[in-house]
């Protein structure tokens, strides 16, 4: 059984997109991997130094986490700040990291372009605290998208140096968990691209469900097929494939046969779609209400797994210290 590490920033909400990305995966991952989830509360701080509510947001993505199917009793469910050992790695590993390759980050880059006035020291070091992460808990995978590639590549290229370094065959490097086909990728409602929070184009997990309707009814389509059989357009293309995964195949059928044959109503698509949306959503969403209402509950799963979490990552940081030759007189 392969160890597996993920993590998410605390936005205290989680869209579609993110459920079907990732969650269901996890969820499968869950039994067959000895998986580790933390929310990266830490990481979060690198773009938003300031949050309105950190606490809040973590509490929530924690209650999303369980209500989308994690189960603490199979997987390790913790977050980020409650494992210090994670900083002190992260301290160690930083002296072997050097300020050359961290500059050329394409994500540091990017992000410099996109806000020059918060270029902060965790900003530039955020690939060694990912690192940090995973190396702690000697990962053999980590679920990573595009533009986590890069991030992903340096871990390996941290666990080599401090190998080569110290003459020993301690860290692991960890590879890409690639889901492959079972990976679903959820369209936003804005007619192009990928269903995101920034992008105001997402049905949330915690929507209510005259939110989801009025979300859905505003979705953007297009003039209508002039000819049957035309080609069906992106923004249309999008709604069937938020379908696919939220309606019964007969009703994706009934829409797409009407497209073809230039019958189609939209209006008529939107209502179905958003009531299929709800209708899935709902057990999430009840089971959030129901967690939202015990924090005793909550707690408990934040402590136990930040005990088992630091259970591993106090013993990698005993040990890296005995190879570095930081000893205790």
């Amino acid at each position: 059984m392969e160890r597996v590490v993920s993590g998410i920033r605390p936005t205290g909400r989680l869209h579609l997109g993110n459920y079907f990305g990732a969650m269901v995966n996890f969820v499968k991952m869950q039994n067959t991997n000895e998986c580790l989830f933390f929310i990266a509360d830490i990481h979060s701080l690198t773009t938003h130094p300031t949050p309105e509510d950190l606490h809040g947001n973590v509490r929530q993505t924690l209650i999303e986490y369980l209500a989308s199917g994690l189960d603490p009793e199979k997987a390790v469910i913790y977050i980020q700040s409650d494992v210090p050992e994670i900083l002190e790695l992260y301290t160690l590993l930083n002296m072997n990291a050097y300020v050359g390759e961290l500059n050329r980050t394409t994500s540091f880059k990017d992000k410099v372009r996109q806000n020059p006035n918060n270029v902060n020291a965790g900003l530039l070091t955020y690939p060694v605290l990912m690192a940090a992460d995973i190396l702690i808990h000697h990962a053999a995978k980590v679920p990573v998208g595009k533009d986590q590639e890069q991030h992903l590549e340096m871990t390996r290229t941290f666990a080599r140096r401090f190998n080569n370094m110290y003459r020993v065959e301690y860290f692991k490097e960890p590879e890409a968990f690639n889901f492959g086909r079972q990976l679903i990728k959820i369209p936003g409602l804005d007619g192009s691209g990928k269903m995101g929070k920034s992008e105001g184009n997402g049905i949330f997990l915690a929507d209510e469900p005259e939110v989801i309707r009025k979300k859905v009814m505003r979705a953007v389509t297009d003039s209508g097929p002039v000819t049957p059989n035309s080609p069906v357009s992106e923004p249309i293309q999008n709604l069937f494939t938020i379908m696919e995964v939220v309606s019964e195949p007969s009703t994706l059928e009934y829409f797409r046969e009407s497209y073809a044959n230039c019958t189609i109503r939209y209006g008529e698509l939107k209502k179905q779609l958003a009531e299929d949306i709800i209708k899935f959503t709902q057990p999430i969403y009840e089971r959030m209400k129901e967690l939202s209402s015990n924090d005793s509950y909550i707690r408990n799963v934040a402590r136990q797994g930040a005990e088992k979490a630091r259970a591993i990552a106090s013993q990698t940081v005993s040990e890296v210290k005995e190879i570095i030759g930081i000893k205790k007189f």
